[in-house]
């Protein structure tokens, strides 16, 4: 074993040939003397360090007596070791003395890029909470446009001009909300909705709109690896990282070029993991984007992915698209590399972990209106603008409306006795009581009140790794009327069909048997009114398998032989409809039905029957809707 502390010693002539080497000389090389007496000691010497040693040695012959030096000398099996040289002349030969410096060189690098590592990982998370209090104050103001302008809408109908002008405000709405929604991925605040994907699916099914969108004079080529390993992704998000770096590539190429997108698996080792500390070892799917652009320098490529940096003229980017994609990776657990050198192009490569389980279906939800109702709702916003806007909103589909402008003042009129049906409370609001910590009093209080936060970002309080905590129901801003509709009829049908499984007497029933037993997969995120339903369904005699999401379930539909798909609408990630449709695309003849506040449910390809359950229910209505299935 190679000794650091053994000094290493040569002599050699001023013809740079070696005439003599100790033992650790010899180690080194991986040499006997007979090979190594004779030859060039610049031979053994890295490279890109020949220059420096020969500008070092030529120093003696303007009388420099003593010389002090490091290179890379080339070891045994070709890999090279680093040594520290004190070399002086005497009657034209070179003596010198070396030492391994192999171990504290590499220790010093990896220091040096574990503070590099670390500053900049300051620097991000600063300006990714600067970032994501800046989302807050914009999508607020964009709540306030929004709602004003769908408001007024009512009132110009018939007027095709003022109608085109509100379509194109709300259409700017929409860009903002975009450019909102950039800014909470790069601050890793965005609560994403993974799923199990197949990445070269996604590249292909892009190819039409990456050729609108780069234009003819870009050559496009696309390069996916057979049998590529499965990810646990946002596809929206993917979609829109795919596009922005494509759009980046372009400009980069002044719109004329070749672009290159790879899909392929990849093995990030140890050695690959040292260098990037932030990289766990394993196996990955990379997405590369490349381009035969202008490249950037080692200063530009240091501040790419920094929000609004650009190197884009004025007015031509906002500087966001690659801090999007940046936060965006980071948060799904991947790794992002950028490889470029000034007139070579750009290379920026995506890693994201790979994922043993199947490939979820990915359908679209479409939904029609639904409308209002007369409960009241306790609104609890400190902008007055939002809170203005949200009144009218409410009282526009129907709801009683109590105002609050933060969660002590809402706290009060929860415990003044007043009626009140569902909390509707900003996440971020100021003072010392928080919104989630006002919930949990209030829900003490009276079990039976529905809440609803909404927010312009989401903060750890309501979202962890990602995704919101189980049981949160979050309109995200800027909303619209119906979106606004849609999910407080759902947080109000939960809330019943809880309430009616908590007010459940034990009094003995007369159970009466189901007259087929069906297999049920039982979909439903809420635990308690999960239990209570199967509870009831096994009373039945049916065989009921539960799960409280679409992911699980569309697994537990393969693996299993159902009957019946039993699911409420609004679960989170894959929604109900979307797991029907997906079960119903692999199983034509599966039952279906919904468990849902909105009778309003899209139709389903395949011959089997689809219901639909309104909450809350019964043991009555349950089996009412079990009885005509064949």
């Amino acid at each position: 074993m190679w000794r650091l502390s053994t000094e290493i010693m040569l002599v050699a002539g001023m013809d740079a040939k070696i005439m003599a080497a100790n033992p650790a000389m010899l180690a080194l090389v991986g040499q006997t003397e007979q090979e190594l007496l004779g030859q060039p000691f610049m031979d053994y010497v890295h490279p890109s360090d020949r220059k420096a040693t020969l500008d070092e040695v030529a120093k003696l012959d303007k009388g420099l007596r003593t010389l002090n030096f490091i290179n890379r000398y080339r070891g045994e099996g070709g890999v090279y070791r680093t040594v520290s040289w004190t070399a002086v002349p005497d009657n034209n030969v070179i003596h010198a003395v070396g030492r391994d410096v192999t171990a504290e060189t590499e220790a010093a690098e990896q220091l040096r890029k574990a503070e590099l590592a670390l500053q900049q990982s300051q620097k991000m998370e600063s300006i990714g909470n600067l970032t994501g209090g800046v989302a807050h104050d914009f999508n607020n103001l964009l709540q306030v446009v929004s709602g004003n302008l769908q408001l007024l809408s009512k009132e110009v109908v018939g007027n095709d001009r003022a109608v085109k002008r509100i379509a194109n405000a709300l259409d700017g709405v929409n860009r903002g909300a975009k450019l909102a929604s950039q800014l909470l991925s790069f601050g890793r605040r965005q609560p994403l909705e993974p799923k199990v994907i197949n990445i070269g699916r996604v590249v292909t099914g892009m190819d039409e709109m990456l050729k609108r969108s780069l234009g003819e004079a870009v050559e496009i080529e696309t390069v996916v690896s057979d049998d590529l390993w499965n990810v646990q992704v946002d596809p929206t998000q993917i979609e829109n990282a795919l596009l922005n770096l494509a759009i980046n590539a372009r400009d980069a190429m002044d719109g004329t070029g070749r672009l290159t997108i790879e899909a392929c698996n990849i093995t990030l080792d140890a050695v690959y993991a040292r260098d990037n500390s932030e990289v766990k070892p394993g196996s990955y799917v990379m997405l590369a984007v490349s381009d035969t652009g202008s490249g950037m320098s080692p200063e530009i490529v240091a501040k790419v992915f920094e929000p609004f940096f650009s190197t884009k003229p004025e007015g031509k980017g906002t500087g966001l698209g690659l801090s999007m994609v940046f936060g965006f990776v980071k948060q799904s657990g991947g790794h992002i590399k950028i490889y470029s050198e000034v007139g070579e192009g750009t290379s920026i490569k995506l890693y994201f972990p790979q994922v043993l389980s199947d490939e979820d279906l990915i359908i679209d939800m479409d939904v029609g209106k639904i409308e209002g109702g007369t409960e009241t709702i306790l609104v609890a916003e400190d902008d007055e603008a939002v809170r203005a806007t949200a009144v009218e909103l409410l009282r526009d589909l129907g709801y009683s409306v109590i105002t609050a402008n933060d969660a002590e003042s809402a706290l009060v009129v929860l415990q003044s006795g007043v009626h009140v049906d569902l909390l509707f409370t900003d996440v971020v609001m100021p003072g010392p009581l928080k919104s989630p910590e006002l919930a949990r009093i209030a829900r003490e209080k009276n079990p039976s009140l529905s809440v609803l936060y909404t927010s312009g970002y989401t903060e750890n309080s309501i979202v962890h790794g990602g995704r919101l905590d189980p049981g949160v129901q979050l309109l995200s801003k800027p909303y619209t009327k119906e979106a606004m509709a849609r999910k407080i009829r759902h947080v109000f049908a939960n809330q019943a069909q809880r309430n009616q499984s908590l007010s459940v007497t034990p009094t003995p029933t007369i159970i009466i048997p189901a007259t087929v037993s069906r297999n049920i997969l039982l979909v439903e995120d809420d635990v308690l009114i999960r239990l209570n339903t199967a509870d009831m369904l096994e009373e039945m005699g049916h065989q009921i398998t539960e799960v409280g999401n679409g992911t699980d379930a569309l697994k537990m539909l393969e693996s299993g032989n159902f009957d019946v798909l039993f699911t409420d609408v609004g679960l989170p990630g894959i929604s109900g409809i979307e797991l029907a449709k997906g079960a119903r695309t692999r199983f034509p003849n599966l039952t279906v039905i919904f468990a849902t506040g909105d009778p309003n449910v899209p139709s389903l390809a395949g011959s089997g029957m689809t219901k639909v359950l309104l909450k809350p229910y019964g043991e009555d209505n349950l089996r009412s809707v079990l009885l005509d299935i064949p």
